[in-house]
């Protein structure tokens, strides 16, 4: 069972900071529906397994809004099929979350154009990375809904210690910019089985929007 304590925002380190419980419930529900509308593909590219350049396969499935993410590149499309548009609603959620996580930083130039929006089930796992192939630093947004994982966060040099492992659970809020924008970060354990809420219909599995200006 969820600890009924009230969590504390924290900068977990320069630059990154967790809020949680920044989603309402409506929200997080528009955003599992707008995530099955652009899984499903149709004339847009859907929700697929990210094939590495040395053959694996990641475990997360991933469907991509503005740019389309595989390994270590954006496109506009991928085997003839384009992208989902990158709507401007989330852009707009995206600068509130900006605004929210650094308190007096002005979020107007704040524009995102690109969503990885991936899908954990209960084996799915994210293996240490860094968000590098933007070509600008400004901030990610990241938006967890559903079960809960632990998050962990590290440093800029590689994917040793230091780190922080943080939990986030559904309606969190995490950004990392400035000093942390290309720290090392992943999900390296499953999901926490039975932590989600069934009234969001992701079967026990986690949804992470993660929010990005591409530079491009």
């Amino acid at each position: 069972m969820e600890s009924l304590i009230p969590r504390e925002r924290a900068e977990v380190a320069p630059g990154a900071v967790h809020v949680p419980d920044w989603l309402s419930h409506e929200q997080q529900r528009q955003l599992v529906l707008a995530w099955r509308e652009r899984a499903a593909g149709g004339e847009r590219l859907g929700m697929r397994h990210t094939t590495l350049p040395r053959g694996g396969r990641m475990s997360v499935q991933t469907v991509c809004l503005g740019w389309h993410w595989e390994p270590y590149r954006y496109v506009r499309s991928a085997d003839g099929v384009p992208v989902a548009e990158f709507p401007p609603w989330l852009g707009s959620l995206a600068r509130s979350g900006v605004a929210d996580a650094y308190g007096d930083r002005d979020p107007a130039a704040y524009e995102p154009d690109c969503a990885l929006i991936n899908y954990y089930d209960g084996a799915a796992k994210m293996g240490m990375h860094r968000d590098r192939e933007e070509r600008v630093n400004a901030p990610v947004v990241s938006l967890s809904i559903g079960a809960s994982c632990v998050f962990r966060f590290g440093n800029p040099v590689d994917r040793k210690a230091p780190y922080t492992d943080v939990e986030l659970r559904s309606g969190d809020l995490f950004v990392f910019g400035g000093p942390s924008r290309f720290a090392y970060h992943g999900v390296v354990r499953p999901i926490r089985a039975g932590t989600d809420d069934p009234q969001l219909g992701l079967d026990g599995g986690r949804l992470n929007y993660t929010i990005r200006v591409t530079g491009l």
